[in-house]
């Protein structure tokens, strides 16, 4: 680990994130520069999101530990992500649980990208699919946790279904320009409640159950 990982670790704490000891771990084992390349590498220990292609970013520091933190991951949890990017929430959340990591992305490069980032740190519960994160991963459902890495117009119906009664989601609700943070907590097979953490800015979700998609050639 680098001198540039401790100082980004202890900077989000000074901001009054980062309670969780094993998150912190986890964090300090998988430096971000690992997800990000070329150039970009210079940016990978500041505070920012960071493009990783594709009109996609790897999610800022600070986010990252405030919706993992709000995911409450245990150690016996399976975990759907949607939106794998370049693997970095991935890995945090392969470090915090025993069970699988299922995690879902559209974009092939990215797909490809993720799991030769995974490979070399030898990280193995991690399980990557390609597709359309909205309609989640029934063929692993059901979830202990689900956490959203891409902005929605509603929760997709799909992902609601595939949470174990019981189970946590965190999502982004909004539109393409600004989105709340919501804590879903799965009562019953038909209600829940929703606590909102603040407000953010991610790329949008494309899907079925997400924005329109748009006519692409992105592989």
């Amino acid at each position: 680990m680098s001198y540039d990982n401790r100082k980004m670790i202890f900077d989000i704490k000074q901001k009054g994130y980062l309670k969780s000891p094993e998150l912190e771990k986890a964090l300090l084992d998988l430096p971000r520069e690992k997800f990000v390349s070329g150039a970009l590498k210079g940016f990978a220990y500041k505070d920012v999101p960071i493009s990783i292609g594709h009109r996609q970013t790897i999610s800022q520091p600070t986010t990252v530990v405030i919706m993992t933190e709000a995911l409450k991951v245990k150690s016996t949890d399976k975990i759907l992500e949607i939106g794998t990017g370049s693997g970095w929430q991935s890995a945090i959340l392969s470090k915090l649980t025993k069970k699988n990591v299922y995690t879902i992305e559209r974009i092939r490069s990215l797909v490809n990208q993720a799991k030769e980032n995974l490979k070399e740190l030898r990280i193995k519960n991690v399980k990557i699919s390609e597709g359309d994160g909205s309609n989640g991963l029934k063929k692993y459902a059901p979830y202990n946790k689900i956490i959203i890495t891409a902005a929605c117009p509603e929760i997709p119906k799909p992902l609601l279904d595939q949470l174990k009664v019981g189970g946590i989601m965190v999502i982004p609700l909004g539109d393409y320009y600004s989105q709340e943070m919501f804590v879903i907590t799965k009562r019953t097979k038909t209600k829940y409640d929703k606590v909102s953490i603040g407000y953010f800015n991610f790329v949008p979700l494309m899907g079925k159950y997400g924005f329109e998609e748009k006519k692409s050639t992105l592989k």
